[in-house]
């Protein structure tokens, strides 16, 4: 049996973008390629609200935030993190031999611009990486308020990771000054899982051209030149099928109006987080609490486990707490083409295992 996800990702994929999936074949290197990849391209601007170029990646979003700490730090990176996502920027500067330092917020609590602006106003950072959405905590980030802070340091590279967000909530990529918006498929976007997105701005570029080892496969500059060359081709053999089924989809999210899938979002989390606090209590602080997944503090110290194999038998899958939070709190994902409907219908059944 098929259960119904409710889980941070990957998603349920609806059967008709499924379907898309099998797409028979063609030549990656053929004027049909092109018309595919170029297609994206202006629907994902439209998602991002950017006019900057828009790079596939067959990786997931982990294969782009390496591109692009590696690709565009010069001197050194800021990594801030609000969980264990932000927690793995650094590492991959690290793994990366790329000079990074860590910032963490205590667990719940958000990213402040009084903390990026204190790091950024040292002078030592040329590169700041923020986590617009954690999907461990449940926060989502004052991005407005960051990117104000950032903009007072033009030779600092943006980068954002809305891998669990993109296409969930309004994310003004242009107009908050992100040089690279990373997202991927098998989130907000209601999509099979091996596709990372990212857009890119001239001042990323420009950095980029700046560090030497950039790494071959996740190198953004040779990605950026290459689509410029060839017609927004390639240098490897990229994922059709997530292409072909991308395609489709996002037809699908720019029929459905942008600000109407944001507004379903947010309604979406308004249920949850009233069900967790009258059941629970809400894991982060509720007014940096996502749109897209609910972090829930386990009070009632049930077995989150047992919960989710009981839930398992009825339909439905939620998820344990991450990492260090593991039976302490549970998540609740409300995103992609889950409808409220759906949601009200697993609540319902927790409250009957939990009664």
């Amino acid at each position: 049996m098929h259960k119904k996800l409710f889980i941070p990702g990957p998603v349920d994929v609806a059967p008709d973008v499924l379907e898309k999936m099998g797409t028979p074949m063609i030549g990656h290197r053929t004027k049909e390629a092109s018309d595919l990849q170029r297609n994206i391209t202006q629907k994902m601007q439209k998602v991002m609200y950017t006019d900057k170029q828009i790079l596939l990646s067959t990786s997931s979003g982990t294969g782009l935030m390496e591109g692009a700490i590696r690709s565009c730090t010069r001197k050194r990176a800021a990594v801030f993190s609000v969980g264990a996502f932000g927690k793995r920027w650094h590492e991959i500067a690290e793994a990366n031999g790329v000079p990074a330092d860590l910032f963490e917020s205590e667990m719940g609590k958000p990213t402040t611009p009084e903390m990026v602006d204190e790091a950024l106003s040292t002078g030592k950072y040329d590169l700041v990486t923020v986590t617009h959405n954690e999907t461990s905590t449940g926060i989502m980030n004052p991005v407005e308020a960051i990117a104000e802070v950032i903009k007072k340091y033009p030779d600092v590279v943006f980068t954002l990771d809305t891998v669990s967000s993109m296409a969930g909530t309004k994310i003004e990529v242009d107009r908050l000054g992100v040089d690279i918006c990373i997202t991927s498929t098998q989130k907000a976007l209601g999509l099979p899982p091996g596709l990372a997105i990212c857009s890119i701005s001239e001042k990323a570029l420009e950095a980029a051209k700046e560090v030497p080892n950039r790494g071959y496969y996740l190198d953004l500059l040779a990605l950026y030149e290459y689509i410029q060359k060839k017609d927004h081709q390639y240098p490897s053999t990229p994922s059709l099928s997530h292409m072909f089924a991308l395609d489709y989809q996002l037809d699908h999210i720019l029929e459905e109006g942008l600000e109407n899938r944001f507004q379903r979002h947010l309604k979406m989390a308004q249920y949850t987080r009233s069900w967790a606090k009258e059941q629970f209590e809400l894991f982060p602080e509720e007014q940096y609490a996502s749109n897209t997944l609910t972090t829930i503090r386990n009070t009632k110290g049930i077995s989150v486990a047992d919960l989710n194999k009981e839930l398992g038998k009825r339909g439905y899958s939620i998820s344990n707490g991450y990492g260090s939070l593991k039976e302490k709190t549970f998540r609740i994902a409300h995103m992609a083409e889950t409808t409220l409907k759906d949601l009200k219908a697993l609540l319902k059944e927790i409250d009957d295992i939990i009664k």
